[in-house]
C-alpha cells in the first residue's frame, strides 16, 4: 500500500495545487466582495524573508519523552515545513498576517515586538535575543515590529497544509493605533 506522500508524487501536486490557489483566490475575492470598502492587507515595512521550502512531509509523528522534556508533534495528513529567516530594520514590521499552520519562532538578533489581532487592548510583548514565541497559525492574526535601533532577525520554523500558501496577508484588525 502507497503512503499519502507517494500518492502525491505519483499523481502530481500540480491538480490538487492548482484547485487549492483557485479556492483561496475565489475565497479572497468573494470576501472582498461582500462589502464595499472593504480593507486590503496590511504590508509589511523593511521586512524580508528568505526561506528553505517547502519540504513535503507525510504524516509527523515526533514523541519524546525524558525525565526533563516531553515533545509530541502530530500531524495528520500532508504538510509542508519551512525553515524561515525574517530581517526586519529598525522601525520595519511584518505587517497583519495569519499562517495556516503553527510556527516556532526564534529571536537570533534584536528586540521583536509582538501584537495579537484578537487583543482588544493592543498589549505588546516584547521577546530579546535567545527567547521565543510561538504562533499557533490556524487564522491567528499578529504583527511583529522592530521597536529598537539594531536590525531584527527571526527564525520561524513553520508546518502547514500541502500546498496551502505559508504567509496571508490580513487588514488591520482596528485594536492598535498603528
Amino acid at each position: 500500500m502507497m503512503s499519502k506522500l507517494q500518492l502525491w508524487k505519483q499523481h502530481g501536486a500540480a491538480p490538487v495545487l492548482s484547485f487549492l490557489r483557485l479556492a483561496g483566490l475565489m475565497v479572497s475575492c468573494m470576501g472582498l466582495a461582500s462589502s464595499p470598502g472593504t480593507a486590503v492587507a496590511t504590508d509589511a515595512s523593511g521586512f524580508t524573508s528568505t526561506f528553505v521550502g517547502p519540504t513535503a512531509f507525510d504524516d509527523i509523528d515526533v514523541k519524546v519523552h525524558t525525565d526533563t522534556l516531553k515533545v509530541m508533534i502530530k500531524t495528520w495528513g500532508l504538510a509542508d515545513v519551512y525553515v524561515v529567516t525574517n530581517t526586519v530594520l529598525p522601525g520595519g514590521h511584518s505587517g497583519w498576517h495569519t499562517h495556516p499552520g503553527p510556527s516556532v519562532v526564534s529571536v537570533i538578533a534584536g528586540t521583536a515586538t509582538y501584537y495579537d489581532g484578537d487583543d482588544p487592548i493592543c498589549t505588546r510583548h516584547v521577546i530579546p535575543t535567545g527567547e521565543g514565541f510561538i504562533d499557533q497559525g490556524g487564522g491567528h492574526v499578529h504583527l511583529v515590529r522592530n521597536e529598537g535601533s539594531d536590525t531584527l532577525t527571526l527564525v520561524a520554523f513553520q508546518i502547514i497544509p500541502a500546498g496551502a500558501a505559508r504567509r496571508i496577508g490580513v487588514p488591520n484588525p482596528g485594536n492598535c493605533p498603528f
